[in-house]
């Protein structure tokens, strides 16, 4: 072990809690293992609220954010270990998980985890683990995977590993002296490529693209000689099956020409066009020095198709970044230039949707959450294992980066809290696609008699996008009350809340009074015939009974699983809104004939005559 761990003091693993959110009361925020005085002298706390001030483009978060400070810095000895619990998709090759910390002025630093065992204690799940040497704010990412190397003066051939089909051949002498190269590899898929051709019809040439290749290069010494770059570039499948299509029309343009000789001579001598004889795919190169230069088209790189669909080139001069395109035919540079920034932006974005359900069994209960298009399907699904349900349907998919901001606030006759008392705020989400972010929120009308000539309480939900360029850099978030005046809504959702029934308090002498035993054989009666309508599936308006439609939205409501209930709780909201002189069973029978269930008004006038009601 490191010498600074045999200061004084019994080394211990000790499991730091904070108050959870949702239905966790509390949650693991990490586990630090150091001797017992310095354990006593930490404190943890999580802020996942400033989570959009530690990711960059190509980070994804997949941690709650940590910070760790401490009482008293004389009692402090470095090092300790920290272990965060962290949950990531499997992201291949390309990706792995590192821990960034972040100190007071937003400067931030990459720790390579020294374990990402499973296991902390009697807890199992991710932990990443470090040794770390200052305190600060801790996250643990998924970063696109960086390859390090160094170039000697007599060269070198380079494979990476993330990637062995990608290679860099430096020839002897390319540098001076020895030159470090940092390099990532991020891939792109071909549903990305046909998303951008399917929004704009002038990318329709692009057939595909290499991977997009980052490149640091430290020393920043001039290239005595080019370097051989070699990486995979997928061919036109069109031209393949083409060409599978050519071997076949050879063989009967052979067959054909031999019946034809035999007959017509001169027919042999006409030429026959090749299928796909026309099909030339173009490949182009486009790179930048830096991120101020912007894109450019490097028109006089002459790349060379190999096999497998690999492609080479020779490059003379460092590009901080680079890609190639093959096209089907020609493109203007302009068009180009503009196609490296859209996909670039979007290998930086996510399409996203709002989903802002309400509770079947509860409509004043809601969730509000962001989530991934291409999960969108599981999410729901979810939701409604949980008892959520719309209307509203989520909303049409919008782009989001990582740790870009969702702000929303309620319009209209309904409002929303967290609490249950606090009303009338502004709420958050911040998107990261790893994670799912969710709240869990009350509604309520903000006035009993509005929407006074509808049967519902009628409200939006307003949502904003923050980027990250909006965001302040600074640790404490408030969200603010109303400053989305200048800015266009990014989409909205209508929802409803049914009018409740009002029970009204008459004074004593007008109440109505019922004995025991006739009001008990009046509901016995409203139960066999809610089961005997059940019996035949009849539905809530096939009972033409004069209600509200906020009183069948309620009845479902309560009743969602259960026709019988729903119908007799129906019967039982239509009996209280009729006058004390009202004769119930004449009015019941009368709705069942205009129903169409003539049998059953009978049988209903039969019951109470004989007073037969069980």
């Amino acid at each position: 072990s490191d010498s600074e761990e045999q200061k004084p003091g019994y080394w211990m693993n000790k499991e730091f809690l904070v108050k959870g959110s949702g239905k966790n009361k509390q949650e693991i925020a990490c586990f630090i293992k150091a001797p017992a005085t310095v354990l006593e002298n930490l404190k943890c706390n999580i802020l996942n609220e400033t989570s959009s001030l530690v990711v960059d483009d190509s980070e994804e978060l997949v941690s709650n954010i940590i910070s760790i400070e401490c009482y008293d810095y004389e009692k402090l000895f470095f090092p300790i270990n920290i272990a965060i619990p962290f949950a990531s998709c499997f992201r291949g090759n390309y990706r792995e998980i590192m821990v960034k910390v972040t100190d007071t002025n937003f400067q931030s630093n990459y720790l390579t985890p020294i374990s990402l065992q499973g296991y902390q204690g009697n807890h199992k799940e991710s932990f990443a683990e470090v040794k770390i040497y200052h305190l600060g704010v801790f996250s643990v990412l998924s970063c696109l995977k960086k390859e390090t190397f160094t170039v000697p003066k007599a060269g070198l051939l380079q494979k990476l590993s993330v990637d062995p089909r990608i290679s860099f051949c430096y020839h002897p002498g390319a540098f001076g002296s020895p030159a470090p190269m940092q390099l990532k590899i991020q891939p792109i898929e071909p549903s990305l490529i046909s998303a951008l051709k399917s929004r704009h019809d002038m990318y329709y040439s692009v057939i595909s693209t290499s991977a997009l290749v980052h490149v640091q290069h430290p020393s920043a010494q001039p290239f005595n000689s080019s370097v051989t770059i070699t990486l995979p570039c997928p061919p036109n499948p069109e031209k393949k099956r083409q060409g599978d299509e050519t071997e076949h029309a050879r063989a009967i343009s052979a067959t054909v020409k031999r019946v034809a000789a035999a007959y017509h001579p001169r027919a042999v001598s006409t030429s026959v066009r090749k299928t796909g004889e026309n099909l030339s795919d173009t490949l182009k190169l486009l790179g930048r020095g830096n991120k101020e230069e912007g894109w450019k088209v490097f028109d006089d790189v002459i790349i060379q198709n190999a096999q497998n669909g690999l492609v080479s080139f020779e490059l003379n001069e460092h590009l901080e970044s680079f890609v190639v395109i093959r096209l089907s035919f020609l493109l203007e540079n302009t068009y180009l230039l503009l196609f490296a920034q859209a996909l670039e932006e979007a290998l930086c974005s996510t399409m996203a949707n709002v989903i802002l359900y309400q509770k079947r069994e509860n409509p004043y209960k809601i969730v509000v959450l962001l989530s991934a298009s291409k999960e969108l399907t599981n999410e729901l699904q979810n939701l409604h294992e949980e008892g959520y349900f719309g209307p509203p349907e989520p909303t049409q998919q919008f782009s989001l980066r990582e740790g870009e901001q969702i702000h929303f606030r309620f319009r209209g006759n309904i409002s929303a809290s967290e609490n249950g008392e606090d009303f009338g705020k502004t709420y958050r989400l911040i998107f990261h696609s790893q994670r799912r972010p969710r709240l869990e929120l009350q509604i309520k009308e903000v006035d009993e008699f509005g929407n006074h000539s509808s049967p519902h309480y009628k409200g939006t939900a307003v949502f904003y996008k923050i980027t990250r360029e909006m965001i302040t850099k600074k640790w404490e978030q408030t969200l603010p009350y109303n400053e989305y005046q200048h800015q266009s809504p990014l989409c909205k959702l209508a929802l409803t809340l049914p009018k409740h029934e009002k029970l009204v308090n008459r004074p004593r002498s007008t109440k109505r009074i019922f004995s025991d035993s006739s009001e008990a054989l009046w509901d016995n009666l409203l139960f066999w015939l809610a089961e005997e309508l059940a019996e035949d599936n009849t539905s809530l308006f096939a009972l033409c009974l004069p209600v509200r439609r906020s009183v069948l939205q309620l009845v479902r409501l309560k009743c969602p699983d259960n026709l019988t209930h729903q119908i007799y709780e129906l019967l039982c909201c239509w009996e209280k809104t009729l006058p004390r002189s009202a004769d119930k069973q004449q009015l019941l029978s009368r709705y069942l004939q205009k129903s169409g269930r003539s049998d059953l008004a009978e049988e209903l006038r039969l019951k109470c005559q004989n007073k037969a009601f069980t």
